[in-house]
């Protein structure tokens, strides 16, 4: 039978029409059919994790590896030609490509971005690649066309190897945004993109074809961590390592420093850590091994940190080498009367938000959970009551944002940690964890807590101080970022690990600090928001202990940068007095400055009196306030209406899995669920019967030996009984589901008895032995 194109199918369209055009036209290798853009969001609902479908162009044709210029989208003849154009048009705009098509198969209709001009043109009318580049690059900056710099970037492509991988569509964006940048003239370019988007990839690309191009020679590469440097040199810039130098002024010789390409140093070498220094101290160092004209590119990596203060000696770099083209990149732009990345940088040439990460499945989604003390709004001590050092302490009303900043409250850091604990035996103890601490002091104190909670797990470095003076927990770091070491699991800090650190495989984020600064708030939450799929890691929870995931209400967590004209975000009222702690990437200090008050447990007895699960969306709005349990609870009893419901629905149903399945659709884990209040060797019957209906659960073992009471055996002789005893053991140690089928005749304890077939025999064939199994479960459930 022959189709009609009314008839065929959207595939068939593609497959007899517009594929063999656009092969006509094109380069096989310039195009890409059913293009992946996004991973598609990752969805959390009750204790189920699922991914939505990704986002797919039907064809992208590229000028080269490195530049899409037209998305194509199909449509079957039912359609009109301009049917998929706006579909075409939201693909075009997130992957910066000029031209979008749709096509039914009768035509195409054409969207050029460049020119603004839309139109309907023939099959054979398709623009050849040749015909769509000259289109391209005359149509180029408004008209004037493209520039010979502009052609020399365009014409690079990326770095690839068999080790590496092909850049997501933002990064892609990023990349060439920044080189057509640097092209045109324009010496301050900003680059935006969160926490997890593979910013330092981002820049490797960059430096990559720029080298290659020959547009640049010599490039600085800042960051104010070592972990940082390190991290980029071993990792994404790898394959540079032989034009690799790391800056030391102590070894460094200036005759012979030149001879590399890629400079990378710490703010600290080039300028010191003090902001005391006056211009010409700063400039006399620098210029002991560099030139003012020295390099032609510097990159400045988290700039929303010194560098974007006017009168921070890490400006006073980036002014020395003012004549290089200067890219700051960050996650977390900084507006204040005294910071500002885009006073110095202008306006990002592109932006990749949290957001967005979250939206195409790149970045993980979170659930957070909020734990209220009952002191959290005010703790009062009697009259006359005195610390556990005979001293009085001062007579005022004490909340979150005085423990462990002006007052420690002992029992209140063990309720933490045993909040923590409780949370890790029922999920995963091995699980990378953070505790964002008030200071050093508090996290050596939560160390300790956490230390005694967990002394089953038998390593001494499942907790560990990761802070600024401790020499034993900076020199874990590596260890807990890695992503193959197991230990340590539990980091405590307070300021190192909240920004630059790569924990791809943290899933708790504990917050036991206050934070006024939208800036260090979202660094924080980005410790969780990389995605290791293969590893397990698909989302993370945020515990809060202190109302700090009050600030996802805030218009700044996913929204316009803002100058706030009237304090800085780490001035807002209400912020406890900072102490100097040591916790610093590069600096040294005592634990403690001044002397707290110390309340132990007879002090004060500290108990958690509210906990909520809260599931944001990525713009940080709130979807819904759950607890698991009320959760499963409600939507089990929406599914059945009563215990009678469910028992004639589970005893009727020959297939009981289904019933799980039916669940699990709607976000209830049973089994995840049954692990987590320690109820493993439950039936989910009887599972169900308790969450939902308040009923007593059995145990599968105490239902197996009510069957082995009953005179159900009797029933039976030889073998026939001999399986069915097995298939009760089986229920016993596995549950209902292994039973269900047949094909649990195929598993080693009944091999003795020959094939799934041989064995149906003794009980006079497949529906008898069907009808024994039946019956065999009607007793385990209860019914005659």
């Amino acid at each position: 039978m022959i189709l009609t194109k009314k008839q065929m199918t959207e595939e068939d369209v593609k497959r007899l029409y517009i594929t063999p055009v656009l092969e006509s036209k094109w380069d096989k290798n310039k195009i890409t059919m059913e293009y992946r853009i996004t991973d598609g969001r990752i969805n959390l609902k009750g204790n189920v994790v699922r991914r939505m479908s990704p986002k797919k162009a039907d064809y992208v044709l590229w000028l080269n590896k490195g530049k899409p210029i037209a998305i194509v989208e199909a449509k079957d003849n039912n359609h009109s030609i301009s049917y998929g154009m706006q579909q075409a048009k939201e693909y075009a705009k997130m992957m910066d490509v000029p031209f979008a098509y749709s096509s039914n198969g009768d035509g195409f209709q054409e969207y050029d971005f460049l020119s603004n001009e839309e139109r309907t043109i023939a099959l054979n009318e398709f623009p050849t690649s040749e015909e769509l580049l000259k289109r391209y690059k005359s149509e180029l900056n408004k008209g004037a066309g493209i520039s010979r710099d502009e052609e020399t970037v365009l014409e690079q492509p990326f770095y690839s190897s068999q080790k590496s991988f092909d850049p997501r569509y933002y990064q892609r964006n990023a990349i060439n945004r920044t080189l057509e940048a640097i092209a045109k003239g324009q010496d301050r370019v900003l680059l935006v993109m969160a926490t997890g988007t593979g910013k330092t990839y981002t820049a490797f690309q960059i430096v990559y074809r720029l080298l290659k191009s020959g547009l640049k020679r010599k490039i600085l590469y800042l960051a104010d961590r070592n972990i940082l440097v390190d991290q980029s040199i071993d990792q994404d810039f790898s394959p540079l390592k032989r034009v690799i130098h790391k800056i030391n002024f102590n070894e460094d010789d200036p005759n012979t420093i030149t001879s590399y390409q890629v400079y990378f140093s710490l703010y600290q070498q080039l300028a010191g850590n003090s902001d005391d220094s006056d211009d010409e101290e700063v400039t006399s160092k620098l210029a002991k091994l560099f030139k003012k004209d020295f390099f032609d590119l510097i990159i400045v990596d988290e700039c929303h940190r010194g560098s974007a203060k006017k009168e921070s000696n890490w400006r006073k770099i980036l002014e020395y080498f003012s004549s290089a083209a200067q890219i700051g990149m960050t996650a977390t732009p900084k507006e204040t009367k005294e910071i500002s990345n885009i006073d110095y940088f202008g306006e990002p040439v592109y932006t990749y938000s949290l957001k967005e990460g979250i939206e195409d499945g790149f970045l993980a989604p979170f659930k957070v959970i909020n734990i209220m003390t009952d002191i959290a709004e005010g703790w009062r001590p009697l009259a006359g009551q005195t610390d556990i050092n005979g001293n009085i302490i001062e007579d005022r009303i004490y909340t979150n944002s005085d423990f462990d900043y002006n007052i420690v409250i002992e029992d209140r850091i063990n309720s933490v940690a045993r909040e923590i604990t409780n949370y890790l035996k029922s999920t995963d103890r091995m699980q990378k964890t953070i505790v964002f601490c008030a200071n050093e002091a508090h996290a050596e104190r939560m160390r300790i807590a956490l230390h005694n909670l967990n002394k089953d797990m038998n390593h001494d470095d499942y907790v560990v101080r990761i802070t600024g003076s401790d020499e034993y927990g900076k020199s874990k770091l590596k260890y807990f970022i890695s992503t193959s070491q197991e230990y340590p699991v539990i980091a405590t800090t307070s300021k190192l690990l909240s920004t630059g650190a790569d924990c791809k495989m943290t899933k708790l984020i504990v917050l036991d600090q206050m934070i006024g600064s939208m800036t260090e708030f979202k660094q924080i939450i980005g410790r969780g928001t990389r995605i290791r799929e293969k590893d397990g890691k698909t989302h993370f929870v945020v515990m809060d202990f202190r109302n700090v995931t009050r600030l996802f209400s805030d218009p700044e967590w996913d929204g316009p940068i803002e100058v706030n004209e009237g304090y800085t975000n780490e001035e807002k009222p209400g912020r406890p007095i900072k102490e100097v702690d040591g916790d610093n990437p590069n600096g040294k200090g005592e634990d403690i400055i001044k002397t707290k008050p110390f309340i132990d447990a007879n002090g004060c007895k500290v108990e958690i009196i509210n906990k909520k699960v809260s599931v944001y969306d990525a713009e940080g709005k709130l979807l819904r306030v759950e607890n698991i349990i009320d959760y499963t609870k409600t939507n089990i009893k929406g599914e059945f209406a009563s215990l009678d419901n469910f028992i004639n629905t589970w005893t009727c149903n020959k297939k009981k899995e289904e019933i799980s399945n039916l669940l699990l659709q709607q976000g209830i884990d049973l089994n995840a669920l049954k692990e987590e209040k320690n109820m493993s060797d439950v039936d989910d019957f009887d599972f169900i019967c308790h969450i939902a209906f308040d009923q007593k659960p059995l145990t599968r073992k105490e239902r197996a030996n009510s069957v082995e009471k009953s005179d159900f055996f009797g029933k039976y002789s030889g073998v026939a009984r001999e399986v069915l005893e097995i298939l009760l053991e089986t229920y016993k140690n596995e549950g209902i589901y292994e039973i269900e089928t047949t094909e649990v005749l195929k598993l080693e304890p009944f091999k003795k008895y020959g094939t799934p077939s041989k064995i149906a025999s003794y009980f006079g064939g497949k529906t008898g032995y069907i009808n024994a199994v039946q019956s065999l479960q009607n007793v385990i459930y209860g019914v005659i």
